[in-house]
C-alpha cells in the first residue's frame, strides 16, 4: 500500500519546467528519499504535497483519495530553511504552531512538556528564539513538526547545522515514528544518511524522475561484480591460480595475510572463485562490494545529464 502517489505531475514557473512528468509511489511506513541535485525539482515537489503551490497537470493521491487543503493536518513539514519567530518565547511560540496544527492548547502543552524534557530543553521554555543555538532552534521546530502526529512526515535536510551527537539522536527519532507507523520523506545530499535511514529512493534530475526503488536493489543494480578477499597463503600462488580467468585490481599485504579486490565477468559465480581458492589458501572474509549511495547518485546523475 503506497500513502501518497504522484502520477504526471508538471510544473512550469516562466521558462523553466519544474517537474516534468513526475511518477512517485511513496509506501505506508517506510522511509523514502527524495533525492537529486540543487534545482533537481525536490523542493517544488514538496510544496506541492504541501499545498504551497499547485501543479498545472497530474495528479496526487493520499491515502488512495485526491489530496485536498484538509489533508495538510496529516502532514508534518521541516523545511531546509528553518523559520522561528526570533523574538516571542520559546513555549509561546511552540503552542501557536501547535494550535494551527488542530491541537486543543490542553493537547499541546502536554505534549510540548513530554518532548521538551525528552530533548533535555525544559529549561529553554521561557527565553526567546534569539537568545538559542542554531541547533537548539532546530530542535523545536522538530518538535513543532511530529507534534500533532501526523501520518506523513516531510525532512528536508534535517540535520544540517547539527554536531554528530544530536544528529545521532535526531536519527533514532526518526527511526522511532516510522516503527510506530508513520511515514517520512527524507530529503538530503548526505547520501550515508540515507543508507542508515531509507527504505526506497527517487532521484530526481533536471525535473525528471531518473532513478527509484530500493535501496538495496538499486545498489546491487549499479554494482560492478566486484569482491574484496581477505586470505592467509602465497600471493604469488594466489596470482597463478586466478591469472587469465579473473581480473585482480588490487592486492594488498596485512600483518598477517592478504588482501585482494576482485573483478569477475558476469557470468562467473562466487561460488566457483571460493571453490577455487578453498583448498589452497585460508579464505578468512569474502565479500561482495556494492557502491556506496554516493557513487550511485554521481552515476546516475552523469549518465542522466549525456542522455538528455
Amino acid at each position: 500500500m503506497n500513502l501518497l502517489e504522484a502520477s504526471g505531475v508538471v510544473k512550469k514557473y516562466a521558462n523553466h519546467l519544474a517537474l516534468d512528468n513526475l511518477d512517485v509511489q511513496i509506501p505506508k511506513n517506510k522511509i523514502f528519499g527524495l533525492l537529486g541535485p540543487n534545482g533537481a525539482g525536490k523542493t517544488t515537489f514538496i510544496r506541492i504535497i504541501n499545498h504551497i503551490t499547485m501543479p498545472d497537470s497530474g495528479e496526487i493521491l493520499f491515502n488512495g483519495q485526491p489530496l485536498k487543503s484538509s489533508d495538510i493536518y496529516r502532514i508534518g513539514y521541516l523545511p531546509e530553511e528553518r523559520g522561528l519567530y526570533k523574538k516571542m518565547k520559546v513555549g509561546e511560540q511552540a503552542l501557536y504552531l501547535a494550535r494551527l496544527k488542530g491541537l486543543s492548547k490542553q493537547d499541546a502543552y502536554t505534549r510540548l512538556k513530554f518532548w521538551f524534557e525528552k530533548f533535555e530543553i525544559a529549561a529553554w521554555w521561557d527565553r526567546k528564539v534569539e537568545e538559542l543555538s542554531k541547533g537548539m532552534q532546530q530542535k523545536i521546530q522538530f518538535i513543532v513538526t511530529v507534534l500533532h502526529e501526523p501520518e506523513l512526515l516531510i525532512f528536508d535536510e534535517p540535520f544540517s547545522g547539527f554536531d554528530p551527537i544530536n544528529a545521532n539522536i535526531l536519527k533514532q527519532e526518526i527511526l522511532s515514528l516510522k516503527e510506530k507507523g508513520c511515514t517520512i520523506i527524507f530529503s538530503t545530499h548526505n547520501m550515508s544518511s540515507v543508507e542508515e535511514l531509507c527504505d526506497n529512493i527517487c532521484l530526481i534530475n533536471k525535473s525528471k524522475s531518473i532513478l527509484k526503488g530500493n535501496v538495496d536493489d538499486v545498489k546491487q543494480s549499479f554494482k560492478n561484480n566486484e569482491v574484496l578477499i581477505d586470505f592467509i597463503g602465497d600471493d604469488k600462488h594466489f596470482k597463478a591460480l586466478l591469472n587469465g580467468d579473473y581480473q585482480i585490481k588490487s592486492l594488498q599485504e596485512k600483518r598477517s595475510g592478504f588482501t585482494a579486490k576482485i573483478k569477475m565477468n558476469e557470468k562467473e559465480d562466487s561460488n566457483e572463485l571460493i571453490a577455487r581458492l578453498l583448498p589452497n589458501f585460508n579464505i578468512r572474509s569474502f565479500q561482495e562490494i556494492l557502491p556506496s549511495m554516493d557513487e550511485v547518485f554521481i552515476k546516475a546523475v552523469e549518465k542522466s545529464n549525456i542522455n538528455q
